[in-house]
Order: structure tokens, then C-alpha cells, then sequence
């Protein structure tokens, strides 16, 4: 990404280092799934208890396993499976260990189908996207847990914004829409800036500054937390401007 002298601003690109936060990001999720009880709520996903969101991340951690293992060049979906209680743990902990373990062993020139624009390659970005999503839902369960999650590594952070909006949001899934053109911007103060130019279409991103309607800024970890909606509504990053397009952002940008 650049920031906004136009210079390149690297945050996180080495794959061993997206590797290292999965593995710690999984068994901080394991942790506190345990502490919270899998009859918990998930604040930060209605509708889910914390055996749904175990369950969800460990077919994840096998479906993107299965992609890198066996070299798949075209979209499969995940299988569904239903485990007991009791053996949630070591199910979870298996698959876990199993995404690791492909992706620390596949080749630099791995082949192999990917969902979004940005990664240098696909095994960096199987490594990069787990990491995320693995980061993400260990927010989940600790929230379940209570009372306040562990935090994330600023760099992390920066790097998980900039595949939120670059990537997830550039989609046609992306809800995120205006009936008239607008501007909002998202930046960590002397660090980086994307903006994100809004109408019917699916919104187009550069990582710059410049005018907007909306400025939503604050540090990496908290934008992280809340452009990911895992902050309570009303707390984390500053906005300035048209809080309208904050509360679209809230209300439209989870991600499908």
C-alpha cells in the first residue's frame, strides 16, 4: 500500500509472519471458546453460539487446506460438519494444524485457485487470508469470553484494512452503494489512506488520500475492529464529515 506521499508503505508481506499469527490467532480462538462455554452467545455474530463459530473456522481452516493440498484450480464449497461437544477441541485443533502445515510445506510457485485481487502469489494469499479470518472470529470468541479481546499488531491491522477494502470490497457482492456519488475515507493518521469512491456500483479504492464526504480514522487495530463491525456500535475510530456514510458502512458492509 502507499501512504499518502505516494511512497510505498510495506505492512505485512512475508508469509512466515502470516503464518506465525495463524497459528497463535488459533489457539487464542480455541482458548477462549473453551472459557466462554459452546452454548455462549457471539455478540459479534447473532444468531451464533460458540460451537457455531468453532465449527465455522475449523471447516474453513480444512476447506483452505484442501484448496492448497490439493493443488484445486477452481472454487470448491467447504463440507459441513457436525461434532459432538466434546470433541470440538481436538476437531478444531486438527484442522488447525493441518492449514499450517499446507501452507508451510507448498512451493513458492503453488498454483491454485484464490478469491481476491492483492496477494503476490497464491500461497501468500491462503496465508494471508487465514490469518485474517482466523483473527477475526479469535475476536469473536474472546468477545464471547468477555471482557475485552487480545489486541492485534498494528502492522496486521493495516495489512487486514487494506485486504478488506482493496479486496473484499472491490467484489460485486459489495453492498456498500450510493445512490449518488460520494466519498469516504479511511485513514491511520501519518501511516495510510484508501479511499473508497461509492455509487451504484460496486466501490472503487485507491490507497490515497484527498477530499472526502466522510472521514472514518483512527489507529490500525481499532479501524481493524470496526471496519470489521467487531467494535459496539458507538465506540473506536473518529468520523468526520457525513456520519451518514459511517452508518452505511456499519449497516452494509458485512461481508458475504
Amino acid at each position: 500500500m502507499r501512504n499518502r506521499s505516494g511512497r510505498c508503505h510495506t505492512a505485512l508481506v512475508d508469509i512466515d509472519r502470516y503464518l506465525e499469527i495463524l497459528e497463535a490467532e488459533g489457539e487464542l480462538l480455541l482458548g477462549a471458546a473453551v472459557r466462554a462455554g459452546w452454548d455462549a452467545e457471539v455478540p459479534t455474530c447473532p444468531g451464533w453460539r460458540v460451537r457455531d463459530l468453532v465449527a465455522h473456522q475449523g471447516m474453513v481452516h480444512r476447506w483452505a487446506g484442501g484448496i492448497v493440498a490439493e493443488r484445486r484450480t477452481a472454487p470448491f464449497p467447504p463440507r459441513e460438519e457436525t461434532v459432538p461437544d466434546d470433541r470440538l477441541p481436538d476437531w478444531f485443533a486438527e484442522g488447525h494444524r493441518q492449514v499450517l502445515e499446507e501452507l508451510r510445506e507448498a512451493p513458492e510457485d503453488l498454483e491454485c485457485w484464490t478469491f481476491l485481487p492483492g496477494a503476490p502469489s497464491p500461497r501468500a494469499f491462503w496465508a494471508r487470508r487465514q490469518a485474517h479470518e482466523t483473527t477475526v472470529h479469535r475476536v469473536d470468541a474472546e468477545l464471547a469470553a468477555g471482557p475485552a479481546p487480545s489486541p492485534v499488531d498494528p502492522l496486521f491491522a493495516a495489512d487486514g484494512i487494506d485486504e478488506l477494502l482493496t479486496g473484499f470490497h472491490t467484489r460485486p457482492t459489495s453492498r456498500v452503494r450510493s445512490d449518488r456519488p460520494r466519498v469516504l475515507r479511511v485513514e491511520t493518521p501519518g501511516t495510510a489512506s484508501w479511499t473508497l469512491r461509492l455509487s451504484q456500483e460496486p466501490p472503487r479504492v485507491s490507497r490515497d488520500g484527498g477530499a472526502a464526504d466522510c472521514v472514518i480514522s483512527g489507529p490500525a487495530e481499532t479501524l481493524y475492529l470496526a471496519l470489521w463491525n467487531r467494535l459496539p456500535h458507538g465506540e473506536g475510530p473518529a468520523v468526520e464529515g457525513d456520519a451518514a456514510l459511517a452508518e452505511l458502512w456499519r449497516t452494509a458492509s458485512g461481508v458475504r
